[in-house]
């Protein structure tokens, strides 16, 4: 790292660590401003930002309040997540900077051995995750999410097939391979920019991650059948479904953001995709919907949760969410899922997912709408995959963690009437 890079780190630091808005959405903003930046500086820029955000724990144990002091922040960042050495330090830094740092060179520990500044997560969500994890279980979870992911893409069935895909990425020099359990997917180890390979700009690719995958296929969508993406966002998995359909019958997806569905159309028609009506909706109980109920073959309900199974790619969201936001997203859980049961005919199917790890917003969400809702009853989840040659057994639910299976933490349930 270079002294500028370093000033650019700190700069962009300084509003990233008030943690009011996503850190991705602030850093593209940021490298948008500076177009001078060089791919080396942004990869600098970005790692360092990324390191600051997962040991922010142990920052902050050294450097209070460290969106005020950005440039300790990211020096310290640069020691704990990206093993500089004193030498590049003192190469960055004043003096009474560097004495400042000094505790963190050397084989001593200088942080207290408390569990939260161990295991890098803020103290509501240690005692969160007490309730239903032992301490060790605690630590593999939070060592599995500080750990870089790689980049998983789909492809597009409706083009071309994954063996055949696999095999040009793979004599263009890419490292990748074909993900153990979707039979869509390929992963790539390096994390490539990708967004202007042929194979992206034509929709043969999309980028998903695995288990994002696995939750179309749990639908099980056919050709012909009217299907509703309750909460489809920018419609990653709505594109599969599409292609899991060949194209054929009718997929409604629903959002409340219009910028997300805008996003959308494009992607649809890159990937060859006809089926899918994009509609943005008020609420869960906005009255167009009145008109699909009892019609819908599947449904499937992607539910807003607090992404904490995607720490590992969005690092920040731990500390934009709190006890308050986590109680107020399972009432909008639980509403949601209550309304899209409606839509379901009398044979479909409705699967609901999170990207969540916490039982509160997967199990005991379940556990709630069964409870209020006798004619429903749980599909095992291993057995709907075993039908696609898939070797993956979590239970009844879908139950994916990043230590395990290498995704994102994803869970599902399916659910059909009696």
């Amino acid at each position: 790292m270079t002294p500028a890079q370093l000033n650019h780190t700190a700069a962009v630091l300084a509003e990233i660590l008030t943690f009011k808005q996503p850190a991705d959405s602030i850093l593209a903003a940021y490298f948008r401003e500076h177009k001078k930046l060089g791919r080396q500086d942004r990869y600098e820029i970005a790692e360092t930002v990324f390191a600051v955000l997962r040991h922010y724990q142990k920052i902050s144990a050294i450097v209070p309040k460290p969106h005020t002091k950005p440039r300790q922040a990211a020096l310290a960042a640069l020691i704990i997540g990206r093993a500089a050495d004193a030498d590049l330090i003192h190469h960055l830094t004043e003096q009474e900077e560097v004495e400042n740092l000094k505790s963190l060179f050397g084989n001593t520990n200088p942080f207290p051995s408390t569990l939260h500044i161990t295991a890098e997560l803020p103290e509501w969500l240690i005692e969160i995750l007490q309730k239903h994890y032992d301490n060790t279980a605690i630590l593999r979870f939070s060592h599995s999410i500080n750990q870089p992911a790689p980049l998983d893409i789909r492809v597009n069935t409706l083009k071309s097939k994954r063996d055949k895909v696999l095999a040009q990425l793979q004599k263009e020099g890419f490292a990748a391979q074909a993900t153990p359990f979707s039979p869509w997917g390929i992963r790539l180890k390096d994390k490539p920019s990708l967004n202007r390979h042929p194979l992206f700009l034509d929709g043969t690719l999309e980028i998903q991650d695995e288990g994002s995958q696995l939750l179309a296929l749990l639908l099980g969508a056919k050709r012909g059948e009217i299907v509703v993406d309750f909460c489809a966002g920018a419609g990653g998995k709505t594109l599969a479904i599409a292609a899991m359909m060949a194209n054929k019958g009718r997929i409604y997806a629903f959002d409340i953001a219009e910028k997300r569905l805008a996003n959308l159309k494009p992607r649809m028609a890159r990937a060859g995709v006809a089926n899918i009506h994009p509609e943005r909706i008020s609420s869960e109980t906005d009255p167009r919907i009145a008109r699909l109920y009892g019609k819908a073959d599947r449904v499937l309900v992607d539910a807003p949760c607090s992404g904490l199974g995607t720490l590992r790619r969005n690092p920040d969201l731990k500390y934009r969410q709190s006890p308050e936001t986590l109680a107020s997203l399972r009432a909008q859980q639980a509403a949601i899922l209550a309304e899209a049961a409606k839509l379901v005919n009398e044979k479909g199917r409705l699967v609901y997912a999170t990207c969540s790890i916490l039982p509160e917003e997967n199990e005991m969400q379940v556990h709630h709408f069964l409870e209020s809702h006798p004619d429903w009853h749980i599909v095992d989840c291993a057995s709907l995959l075993s039908n696609y040659k898939i070797p993956l057994d979590t239970g009844v639910y879908l139950r994916l963690n990043t230590e395990q299976h290498q995704t994102d933490g994803f869970f599902a349930a399916v659910l059909e009437r009696n």
